[in-house]
């Protein structure tokens, strides 16, 4: 095996966005919407973008493989257990790029190995470069990880990657499973490895941090110091439990400290406020205020002697732009008598350049209905018009009809008339309130068990006659999924937004398949 070229002080950036982002609860999404994550992380310049995990279900495999044919330029990469069955399914999937990768794993911490796999270290091992070697057969581009890195034996691990880069191993990720570690421990830990391991100098290695402690962006930047060179992190950080690695503030960090770290990504910073937007628009997950790089707080200043010292010089208060992450706090107005080109011209500056003509004219139409009622249409708007026409799954069910009464002295009513292809239902129920009547006669049409879990309004612009974004978590059928409706009217966005999330539901429910296959935190 030759030496791996390469640029010493260049960082990979491996999103797992679409793979172990998708796994918040409620996260789950659907084949257009990863499409359209896959598009803009191309464009935000990711070198890596895990795209699923192949053999959960044939809806993740069909997702990889739609991802592969389509996105040029990052490599495309499908996640494996050291499973034969894992990794054809994977290959199968990933090997319609020409830079397709597969990224196989095995436990090796002793609670794992005893616990889960219920195995001998030697068969871990033998496993581990079997599936390596499997994985060689689809793709010279093969990334392995020791799950549970951060609670495995520093020596054993040295025996695994040493084995598992003889049998051709690429890529050597090391991650932290659980968030157990820290910084000091996590860097020196990088450090030993590549020190002691045979072939290390043939390898990139990876790091990917869970932020169960709330030191995954830390852990990842002690490991960059430490001579890890690809590190692996998602979009606001979202992921299982605390969530993953934070691309946008791994990145900002080695672009604000560049005296400090002497690091470089390829990342085109100026996408990653947009980036942000559409994976929390298509996710449910709102970003919190005070989130760093991206949060509605991050450039903004309330204290009076930091206002001064801003309005004086920027520099004083602020160590980045907003404009530097494509947060330029300007936003289109768009009217009543805008024409089909601004609108049309204005989405794709926001991203979605890739809608269909029936989508457009779908948003646009709805966008149009909305200048009916509001005098300006921003871009959060637009955003939420696309959010709520496009990208939510096939309406199994449709609302046709929405009506209500309530007020201090009248008990609340609502009825409610779905269409489900040519069936036309009606139903009407009281509540504590017209959204809870409206949900109840929901309820009594669908024919699913269902659970309101969480729900959150709020104005997607400023004004009286703003829209109200909803986002509801509903539990339906034992699946938990998240979703949103927008709307003038609060009542109709938060009936939208409910049957949003029982039609995703649905949908997942009709393709789903091979349950026993287990999501990974890995």
């Amino acid at each position: 095996m030759t030496t791996v070229q390469r640029d010493p002080n260049r960082v990979i950036i491996f999103d797992t966005t679409l793979r172990d982002g998708e796994q918040s609860p409620g996260a789950t999404m659907n084949l257009q919407e990863k499409l359209e994550i896959a598009r803009q992380l191309a464009r935000l310049g990711v070198d890596v973008i895990e795209a699923g995990f192949p053999i959960s279900s044939p809806g993740d495999f069909e997702a990889v493989a739609a991802i592969a044919e389509e996105i040029d330029g990052p490599v495309i990469c499908g996640l494996a257990r050291a499973i034969e069955k894992d990794i054809v399914r994977c290959g199968e999937a990933v090997t319609r790029n020409k830079r397709g990768r597969i990224h196989t794993f095995i436990a090796t911490s002793q609670i794992h190995i005893e616990k889960k796999l219920r195995m001998t270290k030697e068969q871990v091992i033998e496993t581990a470069v079997n599936a390596v070697k499997l994985a060689k057969t689809f793709t010279p581009d093969v990334e392995f990880s020791c799950e549970d890195a951060g609670r495995t034996d520093w020596d054993y691990m040295v025996d695994v990657i040493s084995a598992v880069i003889e049998a051709g191993a690429t890529t050597i990720n090391v991650p932290d499973t659980v968030g157990y570690c820290n910084p000091w421990e996590f860097g020196e830990c990088i450090a030993y490895l590549l020190k002691k391991v045979k072939g290390a100098d043939k390898v990139i290695f990876s790091a990917h941090c869970h932020n169960d402690l709330g030191l995954a962006v830390a852990n990842s930047l002690a490991a960059l110091r430490a001579g890890a060179r690809q590190v692996e992190c998602t979009i606001n950080g979202i992921g299982e439990r605390a969530g993953n690695a934070s691309l946008e503030e791994i990145v900002m960090n080695l672009k604000v400290r560049q005296d400090f770290y002497g690091l470089t990504t390829g990342i085109n910073t100026k996408e990653i406020y947009r980036t942000s937007r559409l994976v929390s628009e298509i996710t449910g997950i709102r970003v919190q205020r005070n989130k760093a790089i991206v949060g509605a707080n991050a450039f903004a200043h309330e204290a009076g002697i930091h206002q001064d010292g801003v309005l004086k010089e920027r520099s004083t208060y602020e160590i980045m732009r907003a404009e530097d992450v494509g947060w330029t706090g300007e936003s289109m107005v768009l009217g009543k008598h805008s024409g089909r080109h601004a609108f049309k011209t204005r989405l794709a500056q926001l991203g979605y350049d890739s809608l269909s003509e029936e989508e457009i004219n779908k948003a646009f139409a709805r966008f149009k209905e909305l200048c009916d009622k509001k005098k300006e249409v921003l871009d959060e708007d637009l955003y939420a018009i696309v959010e709520d026409e496009v990208f939510h799954a096939p309406e199994i069910y449709q609302l046709d009809y929405l009506g209500f009464t309530s007020g201090t002295s009248t008990v609340p009513t609502a009825t409610v008339r779905l269409r489900k292809g040519e069936q036309v239902m009606q139903e009407a129920a009281c509540g504590d309130g017209p959204v809870d009547a409206a949900f109840r006669a929901v309820e009594k049409l669908v024919n699913v068990n269902t659970e309101l879990i969480d729900y959150a309004v709020e104005a997607v612009t400023g004004g009286t006659d703003a829209q109200g974004q909803v986002s509801v978590t509903v539990r339906v059928n034992g699946k938990k999924v998240r979703a949103r409706g927008s709307h003038t009217d609060v009542v109709t966005a938060s009936v939208k937004a409910y049957l949003h999330a029982i039609n995703k539901a649905l949908q997942l429910k009709e393709v789903a398949s091979n349950n026993d296959v287990p999501k990974t935190g890995m």
